[in-house]
């Protein structure tokens, strides 16, 4: 029998996931809770963090559920805080919360702007700042942050969505750079095209079901149970030597574009 390898183990570990009650921050969740950690998820509705919770706790996951709306930095230094207190530590934490609205460039009005970038950039800040600031002071600790396709080749119709993301880029980077010494690593997962609840609408339309499969090389849309296994790798043992990094789980877009030829 296999000696017993906890290179991959997530086992234990106290996991904070913002935007973790529904889509890809939920499947992230379960994923960390089936694996045997210590689940805290938030999202900035009540009920959502409330059926969320219920849900996967009918399904024996242990987790735990918090209401922050990441945009009211008073509401993320109490969740930090509170969290703390409920388990001494977190070990990994999981920026997930995001927004979006689809506008031409220009018709985004300031409060587009701000709805956009207060939760995906500033929110996503300074939640990898209260949290690692109490990481720098155990000399350990993981953050993940989820960017998007994005940031490989904006899209159209969602510039300050992109522009939050390539933010977030940048702030891994510079997060790593700061913080690695004080034991604390800071990597992105990118998501692709991933079917969910709030993106159904627009991939139930043929002619974007037709173009993904044209051009996607894996042939599918992914799922938010895609991104379960990046994530658990990110928190690991098994990518401890690494940090500052964007791994791209779309599958395959950012391989490159399909030409519309004929192939000889």
């Amino acid at each position: 029998m296999a000696a017993s390898d906890d290179l991959f183990s997530v086992q234990d570990q106290v996991v904070l996931v913002t935007g973790g009650s529904r889509g890809i921050g939920r499947a992230i969740a379960e994923g960390f809770s089936r694996r045997g950690a210590q689940v805290v998820i938030c999202s900035q509705s009540a009920q959502s963090v409330e059926t969320a919770v219920s849900e996967m706790r009918e399904q024996q996951l242990t987790v735990e559920g918090l209401v922050c709306d990441v945009s009211q930095p008073e509401q993320i230094s109490s969740t930090v805080e509170t969290v703390l207190q409920m388990h001494g530590r977190i070990d990994t934490l999981v920026n997930v919360a995001g927004v979006n609205r689809r506008k031409r460039a220009e018709t985004v009005t300031l409060e587009d702007y701000d709805f956009i970038l207060d939760t995906n950039l500033r929110g996503a800040f300074l939640m990898a700042q209260q949290v690692g600031r109490h990481m720098i002071e155990r000399g350990a600790g993981v953050q993940i942050n989820v960017e998007s396709l994005n940031t490989w080749m904006p899209l159209k119709g969602v510039l300050p969505y992109a522009m939050s993301k390539f933010g977030m880029q940048g702030m891994t980077r510079g997060l790593a750079l700061e913080w690695g010494r004080h034991g604390v690593r800071v990597n992105s997962l990118a998501p692709g095209f991933i079917l969910t609840d709030l993106t159904r609408k627009l991939w139930s339309d043929p002619d974007m079901q037709a173009w993904n499969a044209a051009n996607a090389p894996l042939g599918r849309l992914g799922t938010p149970e895609d991104m379960v296994g990046t994530a658990v790798f990110l928190a690991s043992k098994a990518s401890a030597f690494m940090t500052g990094q964007t791994l791209y789980v779309d599958g395959g877009f950012s391989s490159g574009w399909s030409w519309p030829i004929p192939l000889s």
